[in-house]
């Protein structure tokens, strides 16, 4: 039993017209014209393969083919159909209508599992205007308040209640889930870095996540007139901010781990070319599989924007907007990607995910494991996101073949 890959590839291809920038990338941001779009396309696909859909409160979408009665528990698959601006096609769409293709392959080999098999689509996964990352995952499994979602704005005044309203949900309805109500949770995704291709490999089974912790920084300085302000009477907020980002590279690069730091958005004020900024503010990230590694860089960070501060006079303040803390995967379900891999003699390795994805938050909630599929040159968020047809039908075969090894086990 072995899926269609060029109906994969072809789909692949009719989602990221939704959305496509004149330059190859695809723009498809959660609640925007373009993921409206695709979030029908993909409930009319779902019910023309048979499914029974369901679109829930935060309006992840659900579809379920069902089982033979033996289990009431479901075995989920799915990731994400939003996208970052102007990336590629792969990230996200590709684990969700990987599932699709499992299940129209299941369902033409008349195949029907002990448990209700079931894809999700989940809602804002990558960074959005309302600043809830993995926010379909996160609220189903109770990280996300409704208050905290109510209250959520983007900056053309538009409410997230009435965002989510629009895709077919009702944030007011929103409850967790209970756990263990799914058997187990499987997510395809593409690796989005480096270590598969080094080792020429076409996939690789996740067995954990990092933890990911994030700050807004803010600096205030003096603002002032560029050309009658000495150097010695200012307080440049930019100054200091450039200094700051330095030492974040610096400190992180000492460590010579496998953590990460990364300074990725900054907002100058008042950002003319005659005016001392008087205010900056950026994200600052830090990513680690160790708990006490993140926590003691975080640490090492902040301390060298203390000493920075007094050198330029100006003040700083920080506010924690993330601490998602590293997830480890279950090991029986990591048994069944690298049963199946082997079995059907592909080679492949264990590894950790240094990118967040939706999995980590169902691991709190079930049994969860994922596949990665080689990303050429590393290359991701970005239109040259590229997995090769041969790696995808290889990554999602060997999920198919897990998934019936997991209905048997579990």
């Amino acid at each position: 039993m072995k899926i269609n890959i060029e109906r994969l590839l072809a789909e692949i291809e009719r989602y990221a017209s939704h959305g496509k920038d004149p330059d190859g990338g695809v723009t498809r941001p959660s609640f925007c014209e373009k993921d409206y779009e695709v979030r029908q396309l993909f409930v009319q696909q779902l019910k023309e393969i048979g499914l029974q859909v369901h679109i829930d409160p935060i309006a992840n979408v659900w579809g379920t083919l069902a089982g033979n009665g033996n289990s009431d528990k479901p075995i989920v698959l799915g990731s994400h159909l939003d996208t970052v601006p102007n990336g590629g096609k792969y990230d996200g769409a590709l684990g969700v209508l990987a599932a699709k293709e499992i299940v129209q392959t299941l369902r033409e080999n008349g195949r029907t599992l002990n448990h209700p098999l079931q894809i999700v689509a989940f809602t804002a996964e990558e960074s959005n205007e309302f600043n809830f990352s993995t926010m379909g995952s996160r609220a189903i499994t109770g990280k996300l308040s409704r208050t905290d979602l109510s209250e959520a704005s983007n900056h053309n005044g538009l409410s997230l209640s009435e965002a989510v309203d629009r895709a077919g949900g009702d944030i007011d309805k929103i409850e967790p889930m209970e756990r263990d109500a799914i058997a187990a949770f499987f997510e395809l995704h593409i690796e989005q870095g480096k270590k598969l291709e080094r080792q020429n490999l076409p996939l690789g089974v996740v067995d954990r996540i990092v933890g990911i912790y994030r700050d807004i920084v803010t600096i205030e300085g003096e603002q002032n007139h560029s050309g009658t302000t000495m150097m010695d009477e200012r307080k440049d907020a930019l100054a200091a901010a450039g200094e700051m980002v330095a030492s974040v590279q610096r400190i992180a690069k000492a460590l010579n781990t496998s953590a990460v730091a990364t300074v990725g958005k900054f907002d100058v004020s008042p950002n003319a070319a005659n005016i001392i900024p008087g205010r900056v503010e950026f994200i600052l990230e830090v990513r680690s599989a160790d708990k006490e590694e993140r926590e003691s860089l975080v640490e090492s960070i902040q301390q060298s924007f203390d000493s920075i501060k007094e050198v330029y006079g100006v003040s700083i303040s920080s506010e924690n907007i993330y601490n998602t803390q590293e997830s480890k995967f279950d090991e029986e379900l990591i048994g069944f990607l690298k049963n199946a891999a082997e079995h059907l003699q592909i080679p492949h390795t264990v590894l950790p995910s240094m990118a967040g994805h939706d999995a980590m938050h169902m691991a709190d909630l079930t049994k969860t494991a994922m596949l990665f599929v080689r990303s050429i040159n590393g290359i991701s968020h970005n239109p040259a996101e590229l997995s090769l047809p041969d790696d995808i039908e290889k990554s999602v075969n060997v999920l198919l073949e897990a998934i019936v090894q997991a209905d048997k086990g579990i």
